[in-house]
C-alpha cells in the first residue's frame, strides 16, 4: 500500500461518526476513499448529507501523525508487515464474507499470498491443568492437520493453542494466526512477549487496531468476530458462563460455521460455558480427530504409544478427574494424610497431579 493510499484509508476510518458500517455505505457508493476524499465539499454534502458531509471535509484530530506512525511501522520492516484495507486483493477472503469486516487489517509475520484454512481454538483466560494441556494438544494436533490454529494471544487457553501449534505445525507451514486487541506495537498481555515473537516467526499477528491502541477492554470482544471470521470453525477448551469464547462461539454460529466444545467436570465453573454450548447445539468433541472428521479432513497420523494409563494406579483412579482435597482424599482412601502427600508429590513431579489453589489437587492426562 502507498503512503497516499494509506492516508487516505486511515482518514476514512477515523473520520469522526461514520463508524465501519457507515464507512462500507460510502465505499459502496463512491469507490476507494482516495475517489471519495477527491469530491467537492458540494458534491459530498448533496449525496451523503451535511453532517457525514463535514466529518468528511475535515481532518480527523491526530490523523497526520497516525500516518506517519503507521508508514515508518510498515518501512521498519517491510517483508513481514502490511496493512491490508478491504479493497485489497491479500484481504482474507473469510473475513470480506463475514457481516462485520475491518476496514483495515494491520499483519505482522510470514508472508502469504492466500490465507490458509484455519480452526480458531479459544477458552479461559484462568483454566484448570487439564484445559490448558487440551489446548494445547488441540493445537498441537491441528497443525500437524495441515490448519492454521487462530486465537486470541490472551492468557490460558489462548497461550497454550499458539504454542501447541508452533510444535505441530511443519517447516515452512503457517502455523497460527494471533488477532490481538491493541495495536501492533504493543504485546498484550507482557507475558506473552516472547510468544508474539515467536508467532511472527512462524505464523500471523493480526489486529484491525491502529498503532498506538492500548488494551482497551471494550475492544477484545470485538475483535473476537475476526477470530471467528478466519476460522472454518471455533473449539471451546474451558469457558466459564460469562466468559468472551462464548461471544467467539456465538459469532461463528452466526457466520454459520461449526462450534465445538470440550465437555468437563459438572462440579467446574470453566466447564459450564462448554456444557451451555453443548446443550445450544455444539458438537461435543473429546480428540481433535472429532473436529477434522466434521471439518471433512483427514485424521492426524497414528499416535505415539503411550506408557501405562494413569488409571491404573489405585490413588488417581480415586481422585477422579474433579478437583480434590486432602479430607477427602483421606475419607475416600484411608491412606494417612502423610503417605498421601508422599504419592501426591510423586504423582505431581510425574506430571500426572497438578496441584492447585485451596490446597486441591487435580488429576491431569497428557497425550
Amino acid at each position: 500500500m502507498e503512503r497516499d493510499e494509506l492516508g487516505a484509508w486511515l482518514r476514512l476510518a477515523m473520520a469522526p461518526g461514520i463508524g465501519r458500517v457507515g464507512a462500507r455505505r460510502l465505499l459502496a457508493a463512491f469507490g476507494p476513499p482516495e475517489q471519495l476524499f477527491a469530491r467537492s465539499p458540494a458534491a459530498l454534502e448533496a449525496a451523503t448529507g451535511a453532517a457525514v458531509a463535514q466529518a468528511l471535509t475535515q481532518e480527523p484530530e491526530g490523523w497526520a501523525e497516525q500516518v506517519q506512525r503507521t508508514w515508518d511501522w510498515l518501512q521498519g520492516a517491510p517483508d513481514t508487515r502490511r496493512v491490508l484495507s478491504l479493497a485489497d486483493p491479500g484481504f482474507p477472503q473469510d473475513l470480506l464474507q463475514t457481516e462485520d469486516p475491518p476496514l483495515l487489517l494491520y499483519v505482522s509475520g510470514m508472508a502469504v499470498d492466500t490465507w490458509p484454512p484455519g480452526v480458531a481454538i479459544v477458552g479461559s483466560r484462568n483454566p484448570t491443568a487439564q484445559g490448558a494441556i487440551n489446548a494445547r494438544q488441540f493445537g498441537r494436533a491441528l497443525a500437524q492437520a495441515g490448519y492454521t490454529v487462530v486465537s486470541g494471544l490472551a492468557l490460558g487457553v489462548d497461550g497454550q493453542a499458539h504454542e501447541g501449534a508452533l510444535e505441530g505445525a511443519a517447516p515452512g507451514q503457517l502455523a497460527t494466526i494471533a488477532v490481538v486487541g491493541t495495536g501492533l506495537d504493543r504485546v498484550y498481555p507482557k507475558q506473552h512477549l516472547d510468544l508474539a515473537r515467536r508467532i511472527a516467526e512462524r505464523g500471523l499477528l493480526v489486529s484491525e487496531y491502529p498503532l498506538g491502541m492500548g488494551p482497551l477492554a471494550e475492544n477484545f470482544p470485538r475483535r473476537n468476530r475476526i477470530i471467528a471470521g478466519l476460522g472454518l470453525g471455533t473449539l471451546v477448551v474451558e469457558a466459564a458462563l460469562q466468559s468472551g469464547s462464548l461471544i467467539t462461539a456465538r459469532m461463528a454460529a452466526e457466520q454459520g460455521k461449526d462450534v465445538f466444545a470440550v465437555p468437563g467436570s459438572i462440579h467446574s465453573p470453566q466447564s459450564r460455558g462448554c456444557h451451555a454450548l453443548l446443550k445450544q447445539g455444539a458438537k461435543l468433541v473429546e480428540t481433535a480427530e472429532d473436529v477434522l472428521e466434521e471439518l471433512g479432513a483427514a485424521a492426524p497420523g497414528p499416535a505415539p504409544a503411550t506408557a501405562t494409563p494413569a488409571a491404573e494406579a489405585p490413588l488417581l483412579r480415586t481422585m477422579g478427574f474433579d478437583p480434590v482435597g486432602l479430607d477427602a482424599l483421606v475419607a475416600r482412601t484411608g491412606i494417612s494424610p502423610a503417605q498421601l502427600q508422599v504419592e501426591l508429590l510423586e504423582f505431581e513431579l510425574q506430571g500426572r497431579v497438578a496441584r492447585l489453589p485451596g490446597g486441591l489437587f487435580q488429576r491431569i492426562e497428557r497425550s
